[in-house]
């Protein structure tokens, strides 16, 4: 199958490139994307918005000859970017897999306060927790740091905006929990959690562990690789 690759903030589609080899091993046809604003530290992100993104992901969905179905998997922000794109393209779009992340809903941000006047967002490893560093070695930092891009500001602000069609919920979808484990997940999903509220709406789902931190494509890219392979067989 065609498998869509999206990266989260920061990232460029090498994030990818130790998750991509064993797709293509097990038969799948992997396509890493790398989203508007992001091509080089020097790229002008003034004017990048969230449907940019969004939009650019849908084009790679086109881009897949005929009418073949595609897989698409989202890692961290890039979940909320998938998700909107199954919303613009349900019927091209057999399953969507979030990398410890998972479907933003209409109106959803990553963060509505981000200063309006902000072109980009840096990465800064201060920001984060330990459990969410896990496994990412001072070496592993470091290397992710230097090839890091900032997100222009506009997709860190700016609300996913999502079609009155609710195919995309019918879409088998799959969870992958790195960070906080499949069993809180669900937790959450049954006390009817707002984090998870726009998951627990889908008609098809499943939550699988993969413990580590935020970054398993650095920290255990065969383990993560394998998790996708074994989602789109089920």
């Amino acid at each position: 199958m065609d498998i869509i690759l999206v990266p989260g903030f920061w990232l460029d589609r090498s994030a990818w490139d130790d998750v991509v080899p064993a797709l293509a091993a097990a038969g799948h046809m992997p396509h890493a994307v790398t989203l508007p604003g992001m091509e080089s530290p020097d790229a002008d992100r003034s004017g990048i918005h969230l449907a940019d993104h969004v939009a650019a992901v849908v084009a790679a969905i086109d881009a897949v000859p005929g009418d073949a179905p595609v897989a698409l998997v989202g890692h961290s922000a890039g979940g909320g970017l998938v998700y909107a794109a199954s919303d613009a393209r349900p019927d091209r779009v057999a399953h969507v897999v979030y990398v410890d992340s998972g479907p933003a809903a209409d109106g959803q941000a990553t963060n509505a306060d981000f200063p309006a006047d902000a072109v980009e967002y840096p990465l800064d490893w201060s920001e984060f927790e330990e459990d969410s560093l896990r496994g990412m070695t001072d070496t592993i930092r470091a290397e992710v740091l230097a090839g890091s891009i900032p997100q222009p500001g506009g997709t860190v602000r700016e609300a996913h905006r999502l079609s009155d069609d609710d195919r995309r919920l019918d879409i088998p979808s799959t969870v992958i929990a790195c960070e906080m484990s499949a069993e809180t997940l669900r937790s959450l999903v049954a006390q009817g959690h707002p984090f998870v509220a726009e998951l627990a709406r889908h008609h098809a789902y499943e939550i699988v562990d993969l413990p580590t931190g935020h970054w398993p494509m650095f920290t255990r890219p065969a383990d993560l690789a394998g998790v996708i392979v074994e989602a789109l067989a089920r």
